[in-house]
């Protein structure tokens, strides 16, 4: 398999995932939704509008790996990677947008008096966190497998549908058991949910960000860069190396020390041997730069 084929391969895998995610969503809200309705719970209400947004924001992930999967072209000569963290902040927005609206419909509820959820909904919660919190794990291990940040951020969607359940799930419990006066447990509930789901919404956004602003990828992979490099035949040292992501792509740049003495073609013979070493070694590497300097 070929670089581009690695490349397409990866986005294919990303593709498959997500709409594994889609499909879990949409049996989820109309199990939710209906739940919701007979059994008097806003909390299950409010978990069904969030398995909407995952619903949307995936379907939005979905076109940021087609786009990201594209190779380089005239207009895009680094490819088009920065379409999945720019996907990744959209997915964010989806998390704020989300619990925006628990919010806001927690605080209308607490101000209108309402009956105590059946007991029957605490059974549906059960098997929602189980779902949810399985899907989460799944999307994750896939998107670090790919190295993405968006389907990373995707798995917390998910696992943020969990969170708002299991949240749902002990207000309820507090409602059944403490009877008449604690009818409001589930919205409350909901509440702390919603802050949760900010309070992750910010971290997420923050690591798309630091990506779109080319910052340096983990230590420990530049450092492994660097000890396949100086493995090279006639590499003495190396000087600089600059590491950014790009989707689900890296390029490197490197300043390697050999000898002085060396003429011009052999230092460009040591470049291509370093370089072609390192695609390689790294099949997430798309592209190096190498610059010669004397030692």
């Amino acid at each position: 398999m070929d670089r581009e084929d690695h490349k397409i391969a990866k986005g294919k895998k990303a593709q498959r995932t997500t709409l594994i995610g889609i499909g879990t969503s949409f049996l989820l809200v109309i199990v939710k939704g209906i739940a919701g309705i007979i059994g008097n719970s806003y909390a299950l209400i409010a978990d069904a509008i969030e398995s909407l947004t995952d619903i949307f924001t995936s379907s939005l992930l979905l076109v940021g790996f087609r786009v990201a999967s594209k190779p380089a072209d005239q207009d895009h000569p680094y490819g088009h990677g920065k379409a999945e963290p720019i996907t990744s902040l959209i997915v964010v927005l989806g998390l704020i947008v989300a619990a925006t609206i628990i919010v806001a419909k927690s605080f209308q509820n607490l101000r209108t008096p309402h009956a105590i959820p059946e007991p029957f909904t605490l059974i549906v919660l059960i098997a929602v966190v189980i779902a949810k919190e399985w899907i989460a794990r799944y999307i994750k291990k896939q998107g670090e497998a790919v190295e993405s940040k968006a389907m990373e951020a995707d798995a917390f969607h998910h696992r943020s549908d969990a969170i708002t359940s299991a949240a749902a799930f002990i207000g309820i419990t507090i409602a059944l058991i403490g009877g008449k006066g604690y009818e409001n447990a589930d919205d409350y509930a909901a509440l702390l949910a919603s802050l949760i789901i900010y309070y992750n919404g910010f971290i997420i956004g923050k690591a798309a960000i630091r990506e779109l602003m080319d910052e340096a990828p983990f230590e420990q992979f530049k450092a492994q860069i660097r000890e396949v490099a100086l493995k090279t035949e006639k590499v003495l040292g190396l000087d600089k190396t600059n590491v950014r992501k790009m989707g689900l792509d890296h390029y490197v740049d490197m300043h390697v020390i050999v000898n002085g003495k060396l003429t011009v073609e052999e230092g460009h013979q040591i470049a291509h041997a370093l370089k072609n070493r390192l695609l390689i070694y790294f099949p997430t590497i798309q592209d190096v730069i190498i610059n010669i300097e004397p030692n």
